[in-house]
């Protein structure tokens, strides 16, 4: 294995565990909270993720770019490419689905949310059931691809 394989399969892990624990973690607590609280923290973890998801997603797909041209047609190939088009899925659902939503969530008073706001919560989850299985299945993939 090559360090641009290391390299990428480490930017992948990072980005699906990072997107498990959004998902499966933050997300489920954040139901627990009272409205006021729970939007404040959802502002709150929107302003911090438009910093850390890009800072890992760029790298990785930049990173499977190198692999696949590195590696060629060398054993795995069709790992890879089926690890591809998995983080493919996962950044089309972001900026065509959660990223959307994330920028009018940014744009929201704490104080004063809009009547709608539940909705909008929902409409995210489940797009984020998609971008996180995604983003786990393009990491399970490309590890499968380098054994």
């Amino acid at each position: 294995m090559t360090a641009v394989h290391v390299v990428q399969l480490v930017l992948v892990g990072l980005l699906a565990g990072e997107e498990f624990i959004v998902r499966w973690g933050l997300h489920p607590a954040l139901a627990t909270l009272p409205e006021d609280a729970h939007v404040r923290t959802r502002i709150a973890l929107v302003h911090r993720l438009k910093v850390v998801v890009p800072a890992l997603m760029v790298p990785a797909v930049v990173a499977t770019v190198a692999v696949l041209v590195v590696a060629g047609p060398a054993p795995g190939l069709g790992w890879r490419i089926a690890g591809a088009m998995a983080l493919l899925v996962f950044v089309l659902a972001s900026f065509l689905g959660t990223v959307p939503i994330n920028i009018g969530v940014d744009a929201w008073d704490p104080a004063a949310p809009p009547p709608d706001w539940r909705d909008v919560v929902l409409r995210w989850a489940r797009l984020d059931v998609l971008r996180s299985a995604a983003a786990i299945a393009a990491f399970i993939l490309f590890a499968i691809a380098s054994g």
